[in-house]
């Protein structure tokens, strides 16, 4: 019989199995939905939901923009938010949006409703989602136990590896809030592209508000956000992409 070493130790194969479930983590038992939801930050979630503010108020009352208003979307009906005008195939898929549909969508709106009008790309990193989803949830007026939420019960996304992506923008203080704003409403490069002194760039976002229409960015977001910028693409550029 072959035998195979765990942890200095040489043991039969199914004695390695079971002594693989303790020693690997998650390898006895996947994480479920409802046990990241539960452990999610809202407040991270709130940084995650800056790039869904070009298109949706989150606000009590608050009405569409380009899509609807998204007070008590967890738990609610899907295409039911009052006065936006849905897409057929959002309005074909029915149901509420439960948890593991609505980390689905957040995750890959065209896959989850092909045909959506919706073009935002998705919410790749399992954690945001969970963040995100824990922030909507906290915005209504009947908060879900997201534990035991209807769908929570299914396995969880692995976690991701590695370092987190911010295209283009150099990895520094400040970075995810950046992104996050910049990207929701265009390409994080046009920022990697340009290099100004802290105060055109707070010129630069107050142009942005009044002539395109951006939603103003309030404190402390904006002194990160300002300081990110002069600290990484001041006037000497030193993060200029190099081709």
């Amino acid at each position: 019989m072959r035998l195979h070493r765990i942890e200095g130790r040489l043991v039969p194969p199914i004695l390695g199995l079971v002594l693989l479930a303790l020693v690997i983590p998650g390898a006895a038992q996947a994480q479920t939905l409802g046990e990241t939801l539960a452990a999610a930050d809202p407040a991270k979630g709130e940084t995650v939901f800056a790039a869904c503010r070009a298109c949706h108020t989150i606000e009590d009352g608050g009405g569409p923009l380009i899509g609807p208003n998204l007070w008590g979307v967890v738990g609610r009906p899907v295409a039911h938010a009052e006065g936006f005008n849905y897409s057929e195939p959002l309005n074909a898929h029915g149901g509420t949006w439960q948890v593991d549909r609505l980390d689905a969508f957040l995750q890959d709106p065209q896959a989850a409703v092909p045909g959506s009008l919706m073009v935002f790309p998705g919410v790749k990193n399992p954690g945001d989602r969970a963040n995100l989803i824990a922030y909507l949830n906290q915005n209504s007026s009947s908060p879900l136990s997201l534990a035991d939420a209807p769908g929570a019960e299914v396995a969880a996304a692995a976690p991701a590896g590695g370092s987190r992506n911010y295209g283009g923008l150099v990895d520094a203080p400040g970075v995810e809030k950046t992104f996050a704003y910049c990207t929701a409403c265009h390409s994080e490069m046009i920022v990697a592209q340009q290099g100004k002194t802290r105060k055109h760039w707070a010129d630069l976002l107050e142009w942005m508000v009044e002539e395109q229409g951006m939603t103003p960015i309030g404190e402390p977001d904006m002194s990160v956000v300002l300081d990110y910028l002069a600290a990484n693409y001041g006037v000497d550029r030193p993060n200029f992409p190099q081709r």
